[in-house]
């Protein structure tokens, strides 16, 4: 397909539009809940909105201006999203971790994980219309066709790399959040990128089961369960597992030289 410049642009606008409106429903989420744990689960809807909403439009753009185009996006953006989401991951197993960790009861983890799934489903609506305008040729029958899977490897592989890459990501984060280095969210921004366009033609990089069930669940070519091996019980398992692997001596000597250095 012939993508204009004026296609990108489009493109960028729409996750622009996307951004906007998840900023202004954020200030007023903060504004009108009062009691905490509701604004939590409104914020995690809207925080996951967001990213869905923002990653169908990148699907767009690596399918008509390729993985590096992707890449500049994705970077750019995942540093908008940890300047604004706040205390939102828009990412399920995050709480897992604060379950298996004791930080949180089972009912918030779950009612959490469920306010991140509605907002990743919902959104599909709001894209399908924008889609439906097809303003530009790159969104030509887009908005009701049938989308195809992203994973080119056996399942079992597929969930090898959504963990690996996963347990890599939470261990990163966990390493920057407690040294918390200057331009920390950048560093943590390309090395999610990086992983991502890594893995991008393995399992497609989502490492975040509730982006891959909002784009990517009932695609064809993945059934119901090799979807639930490769982007629920991989991510979640690399996640998990990034717990033990933190706390392992090489990683935290390595972290303790960090902070007397910078001390």
């Amino acid at each position: 397909m012939d993508a204009s410049l004026f296609a990108l642009t489009v493109s960028t606008m729409y996750i622009i539009l996307t951004s906007l409106m998840a900023y202004w429903a954020r200030k007023y989420a903060k504004f009108y809940t009062q009691r905490p744990f509701l604004r939590a689960l409104l914020l995690e809807g809207i925080a996951t909105g967001e990213l869905c909403g923002a990653c169908f439009e990148l699907i767009i753009i690596a399918d008509n201006w390729g993985v590096s185009m992707y890449a500049i996006y994705l970077f750019v953006l995942t540093i908008w999203w940890s300047l604004n989401w706040e205390d939102a991951t828009a990412c399920p197993y995050t709480h897992l971790e604060e379950l298996a960790e004791g930080k949180k009861s089972f009912r918030d983890a779950l009612l959490l994980i469920w306010a991140e799934l509605i907002g990743g489903l919902a959104i599909f609506r709001y894209i399908q219309l924008l889609w439906a305008l097809e303003i530009v040729s790159t969104h030509k029958n887009r908005a009701f066709d049938d989308c195809t899977t992203d994973l080119q490897v056996p399942v079992v592989i597929g969930a090898c790399v959504e963990a690996i890459a996963t347990c890599i990501c939470r261990v990163v984060s966990r390493g920057l959040s407690e040294l918390n280095p200057r331009l920390g969210n950048v560093i943590d921004a390309f090395v999610g990128t990086s992983l991502v366009i890594a893995a991008f033609n393995y399992s497609g990089g989502y490492f975040n089961p509730a982006l891959a069930t909002s784009l990517k669940y009932g695609c064809l070519g993945t059934t119901f369960m090799e979807h639930v091996i490769v982007y629920w019980i991989g991510a979640c398992a690399g996640s998990l597992a990034s717990i033990r692997i933190y706390k392992m001596p090489a990683i935290q000597n390595f972290i303790q030289k960090q902070k007397l250095k910078s001390s």
